[in-house]
């Protein structure tokens, strides 16, 4: 269920943003469902934007979702993290970048679930140590 404020920020968005970015949202809590590492996923309010945390197990970087100056709708990442410098060794050119915090989409547009779900997947998991080889 999502919160209400949650909600009512989705419904101050531009229509023709919101599919997409509810389309996001999904796909947020869905890469999450198969990571049994990150946990509890959090929806709510940061910086006026739906936003993901993980905030029992503290694994992930926060996800936000709004809409850039441009029009369109887009996936932020903190500007400090490498989330979005990993986004583009994974998918390079496929994907349309707003600098080193955003992903940015034209509404309307199909989302590249498959190469997305990477990068959120690594989103959620920014903080947690890697694991050591063995052997």
């Amino acid at each position: 269920m999502m919160d209400p404020a949650v909600r009512a920020a989705f419904d101050a968005l531009p229509e023709d943003a919101r599919p997409g970015l509810m389309a996001l949202r999904t796909l947020i809590l869905d890469t999450a469902a198969g990571l049994p590492e990150v946990g509890r996923v959090e929806e709510a309010l940061r910086w006026g934007q739906p936003s993901y945390l993980t905030p029992d197990t503290k694994t992930g970087t926060t996800l936000r979702l709004g809409v850039p100056k441009g029009g369109g709708f887009a996936l932020y990442a903190h500007c400090q993290t490498t989330v979005i410098a990993e986004a583009r060794e994974v998918a390079g050119d496929r994907l349309r970048y707003g600098g080193n915090r955003a992903i940015l989409f034209e509404a309307g547009e199909a989302l590249p679930e498959d190469l997305l779900r990477i990068i959120i997947g690594r989103a959620l998991t920014y903080h947690r140590p890697a694991l050591k080889r063995s052997g």
